[in-house]
């Protein structure tokens, strides 16, 4: 970290800024393609942090698992032309004290990481004793307790900078994402914790290219604080991932052309407006909340009819019936079918746990 500060870089102040974007190729590949890159990303002016894969965790043996080791003098380089600072994943203790003898910037914990306790723990031990900044990326799967066990081993290693990366969920049946983005369970992050920086990967989420935009303004709609987006010289050529590659120029102009929201402004009036739609929104939350206290109600008579007369809980046509019916209506009514599904899905589910509680008196 010294090292870096004399250099220039004070890297908590870059962290600091709003958006944050950070940019690179999925992996190192070559001493000049990283060199490029770094130039080519800091000559659009819009890159903060230039990411670059040293070692890659693949699904399955064969595919190419990173450079290694001799690519991370490749970062020193590209920082010193570049002037940007630079972030790596790491997964082991010794990936983390050979990412800090070459004077990383900032490191980050990977999805496949994450998700198991024992490598995140160490990661923390290699840490100790350490001042770098560390990005978490979620767990694979849609586990918060594990996003958040693994800060908090971080955080217990004496790391004071944390951040998180949300890059979406396995999930199957999944088919138009890579990435399930599950955005209700980074939404439910950054209320938890509201300090922390979280950043969101667009490119794990959507796997592709044509759909990378669309994602990235979501999140920076819904006040995520910044992205994590894979830029490469030559992506069709790319050693990985190149289907969710672009390139720099490309990248460019994609945050150019974004539109970045305030999370609040100064106006009486506005705020006056926000209040009184806010207090309608309110008003119909506790209508709703009554009428689902009143549906349970129901719900409790029906499963004391059944088990009086020794039937199921369950009654699949009737279920079938139900959500057949809500589509149509909720259709034209402007919900989407997602939406309705999931809300028809957990009333349902509240109505069997009521009645299974009378069933089994």
């Amino acid at each position: 970290m010294e090292q870096t500060l004399q250099q220039g870089i004070d890297i908590n102040q870059v962290l600091s800024k709003r958006p944050l974007i950070i940019s690179g190729p999925c992996s190192a590949e070559t001493e000049e393609q990283v060199l490029q890159t770094a130039l080519q990303l800091a000559a659009t002016g819009k890159v903060d942090i230039l990411r670059a894969g040293i070692w890659k965790p693949r699904t399955r043996p064969g595919s190419f698992e990173g450079i290694g080791t001799k690519g991370l003098p490749w970062l020193q380089q590209a920082r010193k032309a570049s002037g940007l600072p630079v972030a790596i994943e790491v997964a082991t203790g010794k990936q983390v004290e050979d990412a800090l003898h070459f004077d990383v910037d900032v490191l980050w914990v990977g999805a496949r990481t994450t998700v198991n306790p024992f490598s995140v723990q160490e990661v923390a031990d290699a840490l100790k004793g350490v001042d770098v900044p560390v990005l978490i990326k979620n767990p694979i799967n849609p586990d918060l307790e594990l996003w958040i066990g693994a800060a908090e081993r971080i955080a217990k290693a004496g790391i004071k900078n944390i951040g998180l990366i949300h890059r979406g969920f396995s999930s199957y049946g999944n088919t138009e994402y890579r990435n399930a983005p599950m955005w209700h369970l980074a939404i439910e992050m950054k209320r938890r914790f509201p300090e922390m920086l979280m950043i969101n990967d667009p490119s794990h989420i959507c796997g592709r290219r044509d759909i990378l935009q669309e994602v990235a303004q979501k999140a920076i709609d819904l006040d995520f604080d910044g992205l994590i987006i894979e830029s490469h010289i030559d992506p069709d050529n790319a050693w990985s991932d190149a289907k969710q590659q672009i390139t720099p120029e490309v990248l460019g102009n994609m945050i150019s052309a974004m539109i970045w929201r305030k999370e609040d402004i100064v106006s009486e009036e506005l705020h006056a407006n926000m209040e009184k739609m806010r207090s309608q929104i309110n008003q119909l939350d506790d209508e709703l909340l009554q009428l689902l206290g009143q549906r349970m109600k129901v719900a409790d008579k029906i499963g004391a009819y059944k088990k009086d007369n020794d039937i199921t809980i369950l009654q699949t046509s009737r279920w079938n019936a139900i959500l057949e019916k809500a589509f149509v209506k909720g259709g034209q009514m402007g919900l989407s079918q997602e939406f309705i599904t999931k809300y028809f899905d957990a009333v349902h589910m509240e109505s069997i746990n009521h009645q299974n509680k009378i069933m089994n008196q």
